[in-house]
């Protein structure tokens, strides 16, 4: 018994006494924990086996959100040798959304920092530190050998479509040295062709060298003054026979032809700038998955736009009653409400395409974008179109507060159902937004602006009234919203929006 209740207090000696070798036996754990203040002890260290044999513990790069290929270390918040408790923030890492903590799974010493802060584009899954046990020797762990990534799985051999038979090509004619070649004109080649002249005798004037009907007339004339001769086609020899693979096209025509020059065109492709005449600038990688995704989304979703006029003088009165009763809120704030609630009223626009087809999401989650030193993220008011206006406006105070302090949590800013950007607060009338897959549309708004438009008063008579107008352009994934649907959502959204009642 006493055997066995030392045992108990001592995983490493029972290990090696019965053989334990890498395995996990839950029976032998319930039998070994007679100590009870070593029974969570125990319970770990069999229940890890990554512990087993005092082999370290290996931290590697996590995906921290769904669209992460790679991260960087920002800082170690932890040094080596100290020690670090379950749920211990050990690093920050910068992914392509946010700043994120990496926090420790279970108690332990760092080991040796693998990866030093500052280092970027670490793979998924590289290794970047070690851990060991409490009372380990962390001084004298060695780095594991397979330290990399995990590699990609071998793509299968595609099978090499059977050579085709050889088709003979037949020779080009070669010009006749010493003789310019001219693009003519569709009237010039007929005025040559009716008068059996040639192009090269006559000058081009036409723009990038064309030989135009005018240079055409020329010739004409002079050939009336018997100061060219007609141009007879040359005998062409005959080729020896020869058995075809595949047949030839036959010429069209007997005539002269014409062929197009080599000329330069008018634009030419950038060449690189000259070493020494330029600045590298740094893309993190915020930025390079900002533009990735941007490129993919206007080159694999059809975007399509439609535009209206809102009047916002109702929202700017209720803005300024709950002034008075110090609420403050925005225009903005009352602009995410209005599409909160017209995505409610149509369910039809609160879809997404993931590639196969569209699918109806059953939440309202609003994502509005937030510039940051770094680049544009999207966090999102979950479920708005339940929430009042001043939860809006703290919500989006908060998490625009977190946006640029780099601290969103990676559940603040994955996901959402429907996209606002708003650049009035920069002085712009109105522009046009990406769509930020897999959502299917995207709000963008202008400033609020004073017009002056005609109404009618109680008796029918026109006035000139002053309003206060901002302009909202949506763009839409027409394989799921269509113009017809994307046109009533916005009838729906200016009505919601000029009559604040209808948002409560």
């Amino acid at each position: 018994m006493a055997a066995s209740w030392r045992l108990g207090c001592d995983p490493r000696l029972l290990r090696c006494l019965l053989g334990f070798r890498g395995r996990r036996s839950p029976g032998l754990v319930k039998g070994a924990a007679g100590c009870s203040g070593c029974r969570v002890a125990n319970w770990r260290w069999f229940h890890s086996t990554q512990w087993m044999h005092g082999d370290p513990i290996k931290i590697l790069m996590p995906s921290l959100s769904p669209t992460m290929e790679e991260g960087n270390i920002v800082k170690w918040l932890k040094k080596e040798g100290e020690a670090v408790s379950a749920g211990d923030a050990l690093c920050e890492i910068e992914t392509d959304k946010a700043v994120v903590t990496l926090d420790a799974g279970d108690d332990g010493i760092l080991a040796k920092i693998v990866v030093e802060e500052g280092a970027k584009n670490i793979r998924l899954g590289s290794l970047i530190g070690l851990m060991v046990e409490e009372g380990e020797d962390w001084k004298h762990v060695e780095i594991p050998k397979d330290v990399g990534p995990p590699s990609p799985a071998a793509k299968p051999s595609v099978p090499h479509p059977p050579p085709e038979p050889p088709i003979s090509i037949p020779v080009q004619k070669e010009h006749t040295p010493g003789k310019l070649q001219f693009r003519v004109s569709p009237a010039a080649r007929n005025i040559l062709d009716k008068h059996a002249l040639d192009a090269s005798e006559g000058t081009a004037t036409g723009p990038r060298g064309i030989f135009t009907k005018e240079d055409a007339l020329k010739l004409v004339e002079l050939k009336q003054m018997d100061k060219i001769t007609e141009s007879k086609p040359t005998p062409v020899p005959l080729a020896p026979p020869t058995t075809p693979t595949a047949p030839l096209p036959t010429p069209a025509s007997g005539g002269p032809s014409y062929p197009r020059p080599m000329i330069p065109p008018v634009s030419t492709p950038g060449q690189p700038n000259a070493v020494g005449t330029f600045s590298e600038i740094p893309a993190s990688s915020i930025r390079r998955v900002i533009a990735k995704r941007l490129t993919e989304s206007k080159s694999t979703v059809p975007h399509a736009y439609a535009t209206t006029d809102c009047d916002v003088g109702a929202i700017l009165k209720v803005r300024q009653d709950l002034v008075k009763d110090d609420i403050k809120v925005s225009v903005n704030d009352f602009i995410i409400k209005a599409a909160a609630v017209t995505l409610k009223q149509m369910p039809d626009v609160n879809v997404s395409w993931d590639g196969e087809g569209p699918k109806q999401l059953p939440f309202i989650d609003i994502s509005v974008a937030v510039a940051t030193d770094k680049g544009l993220i999207t966090p999102i008011i979950k479920n708005a179109a339940a929430k009042g206006i001043q939860e809006i406006a703290d919500s989006v105070k908060a998490l625009s507060k977190k946006a640029r302090d780099g601290k969103l949590l990676p559940e603040e800013y994955q996901g959402g159902s429907f996209s606002i950007s708003n650049l009035g607060m920069f002085g712009i009338d109105e522009f046009i937004a990406v769509i930020n897959p897999p959502q299917a549309c995207i709000l963008a708004v202008g400033r609020f602006r004073p017009v002056l438009k005609f109404t009618q008063d109680e008796e029918g008579n026109a006035k000139l009234q002053q309003h206060q107008l901002i302009t909202v352009t949506m763009s839409s994934d027409s394989r799921v919203v269509d113009d017809e649907l994307a046109t009533r959502f916005l009838k729906n959204f200016k009505a919601n929006l000029e009559n604040p009642f209808r948002l409560a």
